[in-house]
């Protein structure tokens, strides 16, 4: 499966990092282009889908660290190195004709502006460096200033800015400018360790799925149709499996009478988490066979856990009537019934939130995906406190918003370990 880099950055720079992994089978670039840096803040909402975050900057990156900490989102940001400095200062010289000698410049960290500068022995010529990842809060004005005041006081003559909207404003104030560029090399090496990051990730999170699947009541079905006509089901559900096995990448083996196990990995995980609403295998299960059937999945990082998960999710479904497939994941969390796309809306769930729960609008957003992720699924303060990646208190407290703000309302418990107190459960009232 392709690797999805997105990519947060000016037209220029995506278009460039297209062009180096144009060919490549197992990269696939998500653009995410802004005009002005602190839309960055919005754009990382939009890119749940993708593996890691790569940002074409220290500017972007710096206005998104905060929700990259505290959703502890993979994150690479292009390197503003020494190689950065040194191509900015040979281009300045050679492209504008400017001495290396009464400018100013910006840079994250002016460790490599001073490195550069040893380094060439450039220790008697005025150069004013303003390192803004020194700053506790960035401020693009304050650094337009800094710039500004300078040359107003006679102490430049050029400036030199990593920052595009400082370069248009100082270029409106008619001071020489220029914005650095970033080589093809910092490109390059940010896009394969976001490829490297990416990689990493998905062999640490790639669990053990196991499932069961049986026709429901066959005992009934045998005796009704007789046993001819039952196994003739049994074969054609088998061949279902193993059809969906090899798309999955999963193994399918016959358990004896009436039952089916499934083995995978990354394959099939990916398949079930993007199908909570569609869950093709049932539909097709139910167009071949006319009968209902009790698909249960269980996740774990062992392949006993996951089996033991999956038996939990197959006896789930006996309290329906109706074809059901569950899912039990490593926490004893259960998720489901797959293939039954709950109605939200969206709409009104977002007036409720800012009006009656009294959340800000980033808390309602993420409260939005969370259910739709969960296909609007009952949940526990738990389920928020790892979505948000926040503490426990922390989610128990937006819970109480929501209670408060008669948005949600208790619906029972859950008791996923023999030891500890239930976890209460929670669904929408919207």
């Amino acid at each position: 499966m392709k690797i999805k880099i997105a990519v947060f950055g000016r037209e220029e720079i995506v278009e460039r990092m297209n062009d180096y992994v144009a060919g490549e089978d197992d990269v696939e670039i998500i653009p995410f282009i802004y005009s002005k840096t602190v839309e960055n803040i919005d754009l990382i909402e939009k890119a749940f889908m993708c593996d890691v975050y790569l940002f074409g900057g220290s500017l972007p990156y710096l206005y998104a660290k905060e929700k990259i900490d505290k959703k502890r989102l993979p994150a690479v940001q292009v390197a503003f190195d020494e190689y950065m400095i040194l191509t900015s200062f040979y281009r300045l010289k050679n492209k504008y004709n400017q001495a290396l000698d009464r400018i100013s410049i910006d840079v994250l960290d002016k460790e490599y502006v001073d490195d550069v500068i040893s380094e060439l022995n450039m220790e008697d010529q005025e150069i004013y460096t303003y390192s803004y990842g020194e700053d506790p809060v960035l401020d693009i004005g304050k650094i337009f200033h800094y710039h500004k005041t300078l040359f107003q006081e006679g102490k430049i003559d050029y400036v030199l800015t990593s920052i595009e909207e400082v370069e248009q404003r100082l270029i409106e104030e008619g001071i020489p400018t220029s914005c650095m560029i970033i080589p093809k090399l910092n490109l390059e090496h940010a896009v394969e360790k976001a490829k490297s990051i990416a990689t990493l990730n998905k062999s640490k999170s790639a669990q053990i799925v196991s499932g069961f699947v049986q026709i429901k009541e066959f005992d009934k079905i045998v005796a009704q149709k007789g046993e001819l006509l039952a196994q003739e089901m049994l074969l054609k559900l088998r061949q279902i499996l193993l059809k969906f096995g090899h798309q999955t990448y999963a193994s399918v083996l016959t358990n004896g009478d009436n039952q089916f196990s499934i083995f995978g990995t990354r394959g099939i995980l990916d398949h079930i988490t993007n199908h909570y609403r569609d869950f093709p295998l049932l539909q097709e299960i139910a167009r071949s066979l006319g009968i209902p059937v009790e698909i249960g999945f269980g996740l774990g990082l062992t392949a006993k856990q996951a089996e033991d998960n999956a038996k939990l999710a197959l006896e789930t479904c006996s309290h329906s009537e109706e074809s059901s497939c569950f899912i039990v994941n490593e926490r004893k969390e259960t998720i489901g019934p797959l293939g039954v796309a709950k109605h939200v809306d969206t709409s009104q769930l977002y007036h409720a939130l800012i009006h009656r729960a009294r959340l800000n609008n980033e808390l309602s957003y993420n409260f939005i995906d969370f259910i739709n992720l969960r296909n609007n699924e009952p949940f526990s303060a738990n389920d928020i406190a790892n979505y948000y990646q926040v503490t426990k208190r922390s989610a128990e407290r937006t819970i109480h918003k929501l209670l408060a703000g008669e948005v949600i309302r208790v619906i029972g418990e859950e008791k996923p370990y023999v030891k500890g107190r239930p976890r209460k459960l929670f669904e929408l009232t919207i």
